[in-house]
């Protein structure tokens, strides 16, 4: 898109008119607005909504959008996000040993697909460094024992600040995230190879297989402190059969986790993705 567009995400307890009310407060700055979406949980009483407009026009500068829209969310008890269309946002790949999502990122975003820079990849094995290279990104290799952890996060954050990173992936990173980490960058993005809620933790497809399950899937989700558990993003499945092994499960899960994966980045560049609770509404 030629110009610029300003995303509004906004959720509040629900009541009359807030639609008319959000459009509103664009159309009396001169927005034009592009696209609206607008979701109400009623069990949680709860109104969500994304708002998209063009800046072209708007007679608010950028620094004070949100300023003047503040005024507006504090009568409504809301919490609200303002993002910008050409806004571009730093992101640093986190990777262990296997390379299929890292892989399927890095020419997704090598071809565009993302906006975003990634300038930063950390992992906590030397494995990957010549695929970082290869693209051209800064390789950190961390190791992360139970006796070094704490240094390891350490390190980690003050490379997250260094690089002035925005959004942390994790490409089949095989570490837990401790409380203390996520209290300080909370902005991360995992891929878990089961369809959550089932089978979290390790080794999902040797479960599956035990269980004889019929689909097997993928998820991404926000990190929490408690594994497997953060806010969903997407999700996606794909048949299996009596024919299958373990190992059939397992080529068929990296195919999902890949796509799986760049969706939930993708949407999350794109500001669809509005949290609340433990629960998103995306809007595609």
């Amino acid at each position: 898109m030629s110009s610029p567009t300003a995303t509004l995400l906004v959720s509040c307890p629900d009541q009359r008119g807030l639609v008319a009310m959000l459009a509103n407060f664009i159309f009396s700055h001169g927005g034009n607005i592009i696209h609206a979406d607008h979701h109400t949980d009623f069990a949680a009483g709860l109104f969500l909504s994304r708002l998209e407009w063009q800046l072209e026009g708007f007679d608010l500068r950028r620094e004070e959008i949100g300023p003047v829209f503040g005024e507006i969310a504090n009568k409504l008890n809301a919490r609200w996000e303002l993002h910008f269309s050409d806004s571009v946002r730093r992101m640093a790949i986190w990777v262990s040993r296997q390379d299929h999502c890292l892989l399927d990122l890095l020419w997704r975003w090598r071809a565009k697909e993302f906006l975003a820079e990634v300038p930063l990849m950390i992992s906590n094995h030397p494995n990957l460094r010549d695929v970082a290279e290869q693209f051209g990104i800064d390789f950190y290799h961390l190791p992360v024992t139970k006796e070094t952890k704490k240094e390891a996060e350490k390190r980690q954050f003050d490379l997250l600040r260094e690089y002035k990173i925005d959004l942390v992936v994790l490409a089949k990173y095989m570490q837990v995230l401790t409380d203390d980490f996520l209290g300080v960058f909370p902005q991360v993005i995992n891929i878990h190879h089961s369809f959550l809620p089932a089978f979290a933790g390790a080794n999902p497809y040797e479960r599956a297989y035990e269980r004889g399950v019929k689909i097997i899937g993928a998820t991404a989700h926000y990190v929490t402190a408690e594994l497997d558990a953060g806010p969903i993003i997407e999700q996606d499945v794909v048949r299996v059969s009596h024919r299958d092994d373990t190992e059939d499960l397992i080529r068929k899960g990296k195919d999902l986790e890949r796509v799986v994966l760049a969706r939930a980045v993708r949407l999350h560049l794109q500001n669809r993705v509005l949290v609340y609770g433990n629960k998103t509404v995306v809007f595609e």
